[in-house]
């Protein structure tokens, strides 16, 4: 059973409601540091924490290529396997940017992702809350924080 969890509440009906509509298999929603704010069809934190550094990992070394060849940014990337696509977007919104990570698979495509896509990204913009002040997280305090947002992510 494949379920959807979030870390931040707003970003849980559109990323349901993309889910639903375009057909993925797993995504995540994160910041483009790799701390997720929500995920579907995860099944061990491991794996949550591991797509999420190297799709961040991904956009940045992209973004240092664009760079290189004088381009404000790639909006998305699409990489086509034999039995699975994955999309990787980042995009704006009120507490700044976010990435979206997704994987499909032949029951789905690419079209279908990105169409969909426009919609997720509208709604996370709309729903989107003013950015709080917070203070950092210090190094001693970075374990008990990740471990709450996993176990928030996996309902523990």
């Amino acid at each position: 059973m494949r379920t959807t969890r979030a870390v931040e509440g707003w970003t849980l009906v559109p990323l349901e409601r993309f889910i639903m509509e375009s057909g993925a298999r797993l995504a995540l929603l994160m910041t483009p540091a790799g701390q997720v704010l929500a995920q579907h069809g995860f099944t061990r934190a491991v794996d949550v924490m591991s797509a999420a550094a190297l799709g961040a990992a991904i956009v940045s070394s992209t973004g240092e290529i664009a760079k290189m060849m004088d381009e404000p940014e790639f909006r998305a990337l699409n990489h086509q396997g034999v039995e699975h696509g994955i999309f990787l977007a980042g995009f704006e919104t009120l507490r700044g940017r976010l990435l979206a990570l997704v994987v499909y698979g032949t029951d789905s495509s690419m079209g279908l992702v990105e169409l969909f896509f426009q919609t997720l990204k509208a709604e996370l913009v709309a729903a989107c809350p003013v950015e709080e002040r917070r203070e950092p997280v210090l190094a001693a305090d970075f374990e008990h924080e990740l471990n709450a947002s996993l176990g928030s992510l996996f309902g523990r």
